[in-house]
This record gives structure tokens, C-alpha cells and sequence, in this order.
């Protein structure tokens, strides 16, 4: 079902910036294709399957969607309650699970593979999202959402005290901090060129007055970080997953839709949904199909814009 409420799907769209034009059909509804999580996030797509599974964190499950005949099933429960998901090159499964407060990735016969749990021998708060470098190496977030409560995750105290960005190299497998200076780190993804790394910072959930922004650093060729300076602030509630296109825009989940910002930084447009949005990504033959994990819902809308291969 759509939710235009007059003709076309015009009310589905907010144009601030004539940039924005092309990057939208007016005629493309937002489509809700299933409503029963209780907190949908980390959307993957899987190119060969024609395929997306997403989390769906307090009822400990991960769930699929058949793009080609529109079903939806359980793809794996209990899930270790997962958020984030991404594929690496090879079209493996790695994900972030809060309950085994772990990094995992799932091989193609099925087996589950522990890629990260500790840092210096203390366990990780609750890794949240993920992100794969070309060249192998990990990416990951990791606030402490899953252990503040028993809602999406088990409580527990922090072992670290801390809440950090870190890197598993592709190579040998060792973890370090990339980023030390977040408040709650949340979603992450690199640009077109991998040259720059956009990590959200949604702090304001723990702190007065904390950040609900975005930042920006440069990625060094040693694969050290540069920079950080604030991309945006969040108008309406957080910026939480986030992907971007091949001419580096970038797409953001918020309180009321996606956010649509240029690699200058200005907001181009929103795309309206009728549920906080905490997740999204592109998939489809073409890349060009956004996939949004909205609180209860999977929603969907077809734009005239392509996702990166990386997404």
C-alpha cells in the first residue's frame, strides 16, 4: 500500500533544494511490505537472492523478504538479537549481535564465525552496525543499546566504559579503536571512494543536550582516521543507519522519513514515512530499490538514484 494522499505519490516527497528533483519519482509510492517487529533495524540485501533480511532486535529474530514473489519469513531465530548487517566481498553475512555482544559473520554453508567479542579482554558494550572496506577490513559501532536493558539485548555493565568506533583488519584479524571521541556511535558507511567515513552519533539518548548529528572523517591509505567534523544535526529525533548513492549522497533514517543530504552537506529533501525510520538500504536489481526498517514496518520506495555496491 501507498500512502500518497493526493494524486500520484506527491505527498510522499518534501523538495527542498531543486537538487532533490532528480533524485526522486513523483510517481513512486512508499510501499509498506510488512508491518509486526517491534523494533525493525539493519536491513541487508543479498544481489543473488533477490532477497533482504533485516532484524527485528526485542523479538530475537532476523527476517527475509522475497523480492520476487513479495513473501516474508523468518530467516533465523533466536538471532543472538542482531541489529546491523552487511555483506563483505565474498557475499557472507556479518552482523552485530547484541546478546553475544559480538561481530559474527555467517558462511555459506551456515556456520557462524566469531570475528570479534573482546577488545584488549573486555568484552564489547553491544556492537550495533557494520560496514565492509574493500580491502577487507571491518568496520563497527559499538554503544551500549544492547546492554541497557533487558529490551534488546541482556543488561549488563560495561566492561569497557566507553563507547568507541573500531576496525578488524581484513588480514590478520586484529581489532583497534578507530574513533574514540563518540558519545553513543551509531550507524556508519564509507563514500563512493572510500575516502571518507561518516559515523552517526546519537549521545542525545544518554546525555542532556548530547549529540544527534553526523560526522565526517578522511580515511588515510593505513587506514587511520582524519578529521570528524560534524556533516549534520538531526532535525527530528536521530540519524540512526544511513547509506549512500554513487554520486555521494546520502541517505539517512530520522523521526520523520529519510533525509536525503548532499556530499556538501545540504539537505536536498525528504522522503515521508509514517513511522521513525532506524534503518535503511538499497537493494533490487539495479540498486535503485530503498529498503527502510521503520519501528514495526518494512517499507520500500523505487527511486531514479543508484545505492553503492557497498550498501
Amino acid at each position: 500500500m501507498g500512502f500518497s494522499g493526493g494524486t500520484m505519490a506527491d505527498s510522499d516527497y518534501d523538495i527542498l533544494d531543486e537538487r532533490f528533483r532528480r533524485c526522486i519519482r513523483r510517481s513512486a509510492k512508499v510501499e509498506r511490505l510488512y508491518e509486526g517487529c517491534r523494533w525493525a533495524e539493519g536491513p541487508v540485501y543479498f544481489p543473488v537472492h533477490r532477497m533482504l533480511v533485516w532484524s527485528d532486535i526485542p523479538n530475537d529474530r532476523m527476517l527475509r523478504f522475497d523480492e520476487a514473489t513479495g513473501t516474508v519469513g523468518v530467516f533465523r531465530q533466536p538471532a543472538g538479537y542482531t541489529n546491523g548487517n552487511t555483506l563483505d566481498r565474498q557475499g557472507r553475512l556479518v552482523s552485530c549481535e547484541h546478546g553475544g555482544r559480538r561481530v559474527t559473520r555467517t558462511e555459506h554453508s551456515g556456520a557462524i564465525t566469531v570475528l570479534a567479542d573482546r577488545f584488549e579482554g573486555k568484552r564489547f558494550n553491544s556492537p550495533n552496525d557494520v560496514v565492509v572496506k574493500s580491502d577487507g577490513s571491518i568496520w563497527f559501532t559499538d554503544p551500549t543499546y544492547g546492554i541497557d536493558t533487558d529490551y534488546e539485548g541482556h543488561k549488563a555493565e560495561s566492561e569497557m566504559g566507553a563507547c568507541h568506533v573500531y576496525r578488524i583488519d581484513g588480514q590478520t584479524g586484529a581489532v583497534r579503536i578507530a574513533a574514540d571521541d563518540f558519545v553513543r556511535p551509531n550507524g556508519l558507511a564509507f563514500s563512493p571512494d572510500e575516502r571518507r567515513l561518516y559515523v552517526a552519533d546519537t549521545g542525545g539518548t544518554h546525555v542532556p543536550e548530547g549529540p544527534r548529528h553526523l560526522r565526517v572523517f578522511d580515511v588515510r591509505d593505513d587506514g587511520t582516521l582524519a578529521g570528524g567534523a560534524v556533516f549534520a544535526t538531526c532535525p527530528a529525533g536521530f540519524f540512526d543507519g544511513f547509506k549512500l548513492d554513487t554520486e555521494g549522497r546520502l541517505w539517512t533514517s530520522t523521526a520523520d522519513g529519510v533525509h536525503c543530504y548532499a556530499p556538501d552537506g545540504t539537505l536536498l529533501g525528504r522522503v515521508r514515512v509514517p513511522e521513525p525510520i532506524a534503518n535503511l538500504t538499497f537493494g533490487g536489481p539495479k540498486r535503485n530499490r530503498l529498503y527502510l526498517c521503520a519501528t514495526t514496518s518494512l517499507y520500500s520506495v523505487l527511486l531514479p538514484v543508484n545505492g553503492i555496491q557497498a550498501c
